[in-house]
């Protein structure tokens, strides 16, 4: 019986050859900036260093919330962080969360006049987030 040597390798098994797979590159640097972009967003709805978060929030959701924009966006903010958290440490099912909020964001963002360009933009971040979760298949192992 004969086996053959696959091009990547097994499922969750990364050796020192796999450093040099363009696979599992991409996956790398896509865990690194779906980890850090969600939490480092997350932070700033609490410090509104970046931008002016509440002005992102369609005025129908803030009628439908409790509170004050600003306070649906540190709940905005908390969920960010944890689906950042999410893809640090559990890939497979932290990329579909990131990519799930980013549908959100975008579906929300198309309920605002002039903010279109910016929706664009986020879908293609969730297409990224997507590339992720099935790169994760692959090399983030089980779990």
């Amino acid at each position: 019986m004969t086996s053959r040597a696959s091009a990547s390798p097994p499922r969750g098994a990364v050796d020192r050859a796999a450093w040099g797979d363009p696979g599992y590159q991409a996956f790398l640097a896509l865990r690194a900036v779906f980890t850090a972009a969600p939490v480092l967003f997350g932070l700033d709805k609490f410090a509104n260093l970046l931008v002016d978060w509440p002005r992102y929030l369609a005025p129908w959701i803030d009628d439908v919330v409790p509170g004050t924009a600003q306070q649906a966006m540190h709940a905005v903010g908390v969920v960010e962080v944890l689906a950042g958290i999410a893809v640090a440490f559990v890939p497979r099912f932290g990329a579909w969360l990131v990519a799930a909020w980013l549908l959100g964001i975008i579906v929300t963002l198309l309920t605002i006049p002039g903010y279109y360009d910016i929706a664009l933009r986020d879908f293609g971040l969730l297409v990224g987030a997507v590339a992720l979760a099935r790169l994760a298949t692959r090399y983030a192992g089980p779990g």
